[in-house]
C-alpha cells in the first residue's frame, strides 16, 4: 500500500445542520467490524452545533476521524467533492446527511472489490418512511440484489441507472474516481443522482451484493424535492442520449414518472394551494414532450391522465386525479363520451395524442349502475360561528349518471364511528345541478343529534345522500385541511375525510366527559392499562404456534384414539372442495357411522352443517387432529404436527405434475440437510397416495420417496363427476346446463370460457391481488356478446379484475368445488396448471395460454414438452388466443386425437367411481351403517344429483 493509500475504506460525512445525526453517522463509521476505515469530515463552513460536533469528534479520534475544512460557505455537491479529494482509502464511500452505515457494510463492499477486481460494489439501502419511525427499501431491490453477481453490461441491469439505485449505499475505487473525473454536479440540488449513474457508465466492472449497506436515507418529501429531481433527471437523460444509450434514457423516464412525478401528485391533498401551484409549476416544464402515448404506455389510465395534467400545468386537474388515486373506482371528472370510447374530460380530444393518453373506458365507469357509483364530493367551502357550521361542496357527476337530470332530494347522513353506529339526519337547504356536478349547501349544528351524556360517540362521519329518478346514491365528504382550517369541531383526517368532533350539549356531559379523561389518564390507570396490556401479551403467548405445538406433540397426539373420528381438510382449509369433499359426499351417501370434522382457514362459509368444523391452527384443529383415527386432505396437514400413531392418513393429492416438485425441485435441491429432512419427514406420514396415472407414480411418487406400496392406483375422487358428466354428454347432450348456471347468471347461448392460471410462486401478499397474464377486458370486447369468461385465480391468490360489461366476466374464484365449473365449461383455458389434467377427461376444447412458458420451464423445470404434448393449441400473446378461441369451432377437430391421448395418458386410472374404491379401501365394512335403509337409496341420492347438477 502506499503512502497515499493509508486505509481501506474512506468515507465522506458532510457536517450538517443537526449535531446528533452528524455523530450517529460518524459512529456507525467507527463502529464497522473492518478497522481499517476512515472518516472524512468534511465542515462546510457554516456556524451551528454540528460543526464543534465535528471539530469534537475529529479531536477525539485522531487516527480514524479527519476534519477537512472549507475556506468558505460550500453547498453539499462542494463539500463532497472537498472530501473525495481529501480521501486516502482505496475505496471512497459517501454517507447522505444522518445516514449510517450497516455494521458490516465495509467489509462486505470491500471483499466482494477485492474479488472481482470491480471499480464500483453496490448493495441495499433503506430510507425512512411517512413519518420517519419506519425504514423500508425501495421494492426494485429486492431483484437487483438477490445474490451476488457481477455485471458486465449496463444493459443486463438497468435498474442500476433506470433507478436511483445508486445514491448510496456503494463504493468506489479511488483511482477510478480520479482517472474518470467523477464529481458532483454543484449546480444540482441532488446531484448524487448524476454522479451515481457517471460512476456506473465510467465503470470497468461493476457488483453487486445482497448486503444491506447504509440506513436512515431521509424520508423523501416528494412536492418539495420532485423539481430538484427532475433537474437532474434532465441531466442524466442527456448524458444517456449522448452516449447513444436509448435504451435506458427510455427506461429512466419512465421509472421518474413512477417513482417521483407520481408520487409527487399523490400529495396534492395534503398540500395548500400555494404548494400544490408551486409543485405544478416546477414539474411541468420538465414533462414537456415527455408525455405522449409510448412514454405513458406502462401506467394506468388514472396515472396517466395524472401526468398529462401535470404537463398542462392544470393543478386543479392533478388535484382531482389524486382523488382517483387514492379512491379507486370513483369518478372525479365529468367524462365524455365519444364513438364508443370514455374521456377524461372534453377539452383537447380533436388531437389524436391527447385522446389516446385521457382514454379511461378500462375503467369501467360506463358500465357501473348508478346506485353503485362512486362519486367525488369535494368540500368547496366551510365556516362556523358558535356551534353551527354551513357545509359547501361539490359532487361530480358525468352525464351518463341521471343523464335526465331528475328533481333532487339530499340530505346528510351522519353516523358515529364504533359499534353502535347511531345516526341522526341533517337536511340540505339547497342542492341543484351545474353543469356535470351537483352543488349542495347545508347548516349542521356541532350539539345536535348527541345523547345526553355524549361520552361514547366522540367521532361523527357525514356521508351525502342524493336521491334522484328512482336511484339512492351516498357519498363520502373528503377536504383539504386548508378548507377547514382550525375549526372547532371539525378535522380532516389522513385520508382527506371530513369528521365530526362535536361537543357535549350539556354541563353534566362536559364534566363528565372531563372526569373521564382524567380518570383514564392519571397515573395508576395508565399502570393498570400497561398490566392489562402485559397480560394480554401473555395470553396471546400461551395462544401462539410455539405453544400449540408443544401442548399437541407431548399431549394431544397421544391421547386415545376417537373412533371413526375423520379430519378433512382441503387446500389447507379454503375451501370445502377437490377429492376430500368427494370422499366427504361418499361418506355421507352410504351413511357409514363416521364423525366428519372439517377445518377451514377463515370462514365457514359453503362449508357442509353436518359437519364439524374447526378453524385451522385452533385449539379444537389440534385437539380434532390428536384423536382421529383418519386424516384426509389434499395439500398437507401442517407439518410440524406429526401424526399420532393410532392415525391413518391419506393424501388424495391436488394434481398431476408439470412443473418438478418435491425432492426434483432445484429449490429443495439447494436446501441443507435438515430442511430436506423436514420435507421427507412430512411425507412420510402419508399411509395412502392417490394417483391417477403412470405419470404420478414416475413423478410425484418418485420426487417425493413415497413407496409403491401406498399408492392407490385409483384416480381422484374429485374427478368422478367429469366422467359422468362426459358420458352425458354422449347420451343426451349439454343442456340443460348444471344450476351454477342459473346461480351465476349465464344464459344458455352464450360459451363459457373458464381461465384457470396456475400459481406462479412467492408469498402470498395478503389483501393484495395480482395482475393476471390475460388482459381480460379484451376478451370482453371481442367476445362479450356470444361468451362469458369465467376466471378462477389459484387458491393462494386473488384476481385484480377490471371493470367489465355486465355478463362478460365472472370471478369465480372464491366458488368451492373447481369440479363444478368444469363441468359448466364450454372451452378451457389455463397454462400449465395441473386442471388441464383434469379437463381433459371432459373431452373438449383446451387452450395453453402460456406467455412466459420458456422462463417458468428454465426457472421451474418440467417433467415433458408441453408444446409437444399438449392436448390443445398452445399461445403465448393475447392476439394469438383471441385468435384460436374466435376459430375454435373449425379447429378443434384437429386436436381431438391428441386430446384423447393427452386424457388417457394423464387419467388412465381416473374411471369414475374413485370415491367408491377410497372407501372401500379406508374404511372396508367396518362403518357400515347397520341400520335397514330404503332400497336403492343411495342410487337415488346419486340419480339425484346428478340431475341436479344438469347434462
Amino acid at each position: 500500500m502506499s503512502s497515499s493509500e493509508l486505509h481501506d475504506v474512506s468515507c465522506v460525512v458532510v457536517a450538517g445542520t443537526d449535531a446528533d445525526a452528524l455523530r450517529q453517522s460518524v459512529d456507525s463509521v467507527l463502529g464497522q467490524s473492518m478497522g481499517n476505515v476512515e472518516a472524512v469530515l468534511v465542515d462546510p463552513g457554516a456556524d451551528g452545533a454540528a460543526r464543534a460536533a465535528a471539530q469534537a469528534l475529529a479531536a477525539d479520534h485522531p487516527h480514524r476521524v479527519r476534519l477537512v475544512r472549507a475556506e468558505g460557505p460550500m453547498s453539499v455537491a462542494a463539500s463532497r467533492n472537498l472530501g473525495l479529494d481529501a480521501a486516502r482509502g482505496r475505496y471512497v464511500i459517501v454517507l447522505g446527511d444522518g445516514e449510517l452505515l450497516e455494521r458490516h457494510a465495509c467489509r462486505n463492499l470491500f471483499d466482494a472489490a477485492r474479488t472481482t477486481g470491480a471499480d464500483l460494489v453496490a448493495g441495499r439501502w433503506t430510507r425512512r418512511t411517512g413519518s420517519g419511525k419506519k425504514e423500508a427499501h425501495p421494492g426494485w431491490q429486492n431483484q437487483q440484489h438477490a445474490r451476488t453477481r457481477s455485471v458486465e453490461n449496463l444493459s443486463d441491469v438497468p435498474e442500476l441507472v433506470a433507478r436511483d439505485s445508486l445514491v448510496t449505499g456503494f463504493c468506489v475505487r479511488r483511482d477510478h474516481l480520479h482517472h474518470a473525473r467523477l464529481r458532483y454536479a454543484e449546480d444540482l440540488s441532488h446531484s448524487e443522482i448524476l454522479f451515481g449513474v457517471e460512476a456506473a457508465l465510467t465503470a470497468r466492472g461493476i457488483t453487486l451484493v445482497p448486503n444491506l449497506v447504509t440506513t436512515r436515507r431521509a424520508a423523501p418529501d416528494p412536492a418539495r424535492e420532485t423539481p430538484g429531481l427532475a433537474r437532474a433527471n434532465d441531466r442524466v437523460a442527456g448524458l444517456l442520449v449522448s452516449l447513444g444509450r436509448l435504451d435506458l434514457c427510455d427506461r429512466r423516464e419512465r421509472a421518474f414518472l413512477v417513482d417521483h412525478v407520481l408520487p409527487c401528485a399523490r400529495t396534492f391533498p395534503q398540500l395548500t394551494a400555494d404548494e400544490r401551484r408551486r409543485a405544478t409549476a416546477g414539474i411541468a416544464p420538465h414533462l414537456e414532450d415527455r408525455v405522449d402515448a409510448r412514454a405513458l404506455s406502462d401506467l394506468g389510465p388514472v396515472e396517466r391522465v395524472c401526468v398529462r395534467l401535470l404537463a398542462d400545468g392544470d393543478t386543479e386537474g392533478v388535484l382531482a386525479a389524486a382523488y382517483a388515486l387514492a379512491r379507486p373506482g370513483t369518478v372525479v371528472s365529468e367524462l365524455t363520451e365519444r364513438e364508443g370510447k370514455v374521456y377524461w374530460r372534453a377539452d383537447g380530444l380533436d388531437d389524436p395524442r391527447v385522446r389516446e393518453v385521457l382514454d379511461v373506458t378500462e375503467l369501467g365507469h360506463q358500465h357501473r349502475p348508478s346506485d353503485t357509483v362512486r362519486l367525488l364530493n369535494r368540500l368547496t367551502r366551510c365556516s362556523v360561528d358558535g356551534t353551527r357550521a354551513v357545509l359547501e361542496g361539490r359532487v361530480v357527476l358525468p352525464g351518463s349518471v341521471l343523464p335526465d337530470r331528475p328533481p333532487l332530494t339530499a340530505w346528510l347522513d351522519v353516523r358515529a364511528r364504533g359499534t353502535a353506529r347511531r345516526a341522526f339526519r341533517v337536511p340540505v337547504q339547497e342542492a341543484h345541478y351545474d353543469g356535470g356536478a351537483v352543488l349542495w349547501r347545508a347548516t349542521l349544528d356541532l350539539t345536535a343529534g348527541l345523547r345526553d351524556l355524549g361520552i361514547r360517540d366522540r367521532v361523527w362521519e357525514p356521508r351525502l345522500r342524493l336521491a334522484a329518478g328512482g336511484h339512492d346514491m351516498t357519498t363520502e365528504l373528503v377536504a383539504e385541511q386548508e378548507t377547514v382550517g382550525t375549526a372547532r369541531g371539525l378535522t380532516v383526517t389522513g385520508a382527506n375525510r371530513l369528521e365530526l368532533r362535536p361537543a357535549p350539549r350539556h354541563r353534566a356531559a362536559r364534566t363528565l366527559r372531563a372526569a373521564l379523561h382524567y380518570v383514564t389518564h392519571f397515573r395508576p390507570a395508565r399502570k393498570l392499562r400497561l398490566g392489562l396490556r402485559a397480560l394480554r401479551t401473555r395470553y396471546d403467548r400461551l395462544s401462539g404456534r410455539p405453544v400449540k405445538l408443544r401442548v399437541y406433540r407431548r399431549m394431544l397426539r397421544r391421547l386415545p384414539v376417537s373412533k371413526g373420528s375423520v379430519v378433512f381438510e382441503s387446500h389447507m382449509g379454503a375451501c370445502y372442495g377437490d377429492s376430500p369433499r368427494a370422499v366427504h359426499q361418499e361418506i355421507t351417501d352410504r351413511g357409514l357411522r363416521l364423525r366428519c370434522t372439517w377445518s377451514y382457514a377463515a370462514s365457514t362459509d359453503g362449508f357442509p352443517g353436518s359437519a364439524r368444523l374447526v378453524r385451522r391452527w385452533s385449539w379444537r384443529y389440534l385437539w380434532a387432529l390428536g384423536r382421529a383415527e383418519f386424516w384426509i386432505d389434499n395439500q398437507g396437514f401442517p407439518h410440524a404436527l406429526a401424526k399420532p400413531r393410532h392415525t391413518t392418513y391419506l393424501q388424495t393429492w391436488h394434481g398431476s405434475a408439470y412443473k418438478r416438485m418435491g425432492f426434483d425441485e432445484a429449490r429443495i435441491k439447494t436446501q441443507n440437510a435438515p430442511q430436506r429432512q423436514w420435507l421427507g419427514e412430512a411425507v412420510d406420514r402419508f399411509d395412502h397416495f392417490l394417483v391417477r396415472s403412470e405419470h404420478d407414480v414416475n413423478t410425484l411418487a418418485r420426487a417425493y420417496g413415497i413407496p409403491d406400496e401406498r399408492l392407490l392406483r385409483c384416480g381422484y375422487p374429485r374427478n368422478d363427476r367429469l366422467i359422468a358428466a362426459r358420458a352425458r354428454d354422449e347420451t343426451s347432450g349439454r343442456f340443460p346446463r348444471p344450476p351454477v348456471a342459473a346461480e351465476l347468471g349465464i344464459p344458455d347461448h352464450k360459451t363459457v370460457v373458464l381461465y384457470a392460471p396456475t400459481f406462479r410462486g412467492g408469498p402470498p401478499k395478503k389483501n393484495k391481488a395480482v395482475r393476471l397474464p390475460l388482459d381480460v377486458r379484451k376478451f370482453a370486447d371481442r367476445f362479450g356478446d356470444t361468451h362469458v369468461l369465467l376466471v378462477r385465480a389459484h387458491y393462494m391468490e386473488a384476481a385484480a379484475l377490471p371493470v367489465c360489461p355486465p355478463g362478460t366476466v365472472v370471478d369465480v374464484s372464491a366458488h368451492h368445488d373447481v369440479s363444478e365449473l368444469l363441468c359448466l365449461a364450454d372451452v378451457m383455458v389455463t397454462d400449465y396448471s395441473s386442471i388441464m389434467f383434469d379437463f381433459a377427461l371432459l373431452d373438449r376444447p383446451l387452450v395453453h395460454f402460456a406467455p412466459d412458458l420458456d422462463a417458468y420451464e428454465a426457472e421451474r423445470g418440467s417433467y415433458f414438452a408441453l408444446r409437444d404434448d399438449a392436448g390443445g393449441p398452445v399461445v403465448e400473446t393475447q392476439e394469438e388466443l383471441l385468435r384460436v378461441l374466435g376459430t375454435l369451432k373449425q379447429t378443434d377437430g384437429a386436436w381431438a386425437e391428441a386430446r384423447g391421448a393427452f386424457a388417457a395418458r394423464f387419467g388412465a386410472y381416473d374411471q369414475g367411481r374413485a370415491a367408491a374404491d377410497v372407501v372401500d379401501a379406508l374404511f372396508g365394512e367396518r362403518y357400515r351403517n347397520t341400520r335397514k335403509r330404503p332400497r336403492n337409496t343411495r342410487q337415488q341420492s346419486r340419480n339425484t344429483q346428478q340431475q341436479g347438477e344438469g347434462a
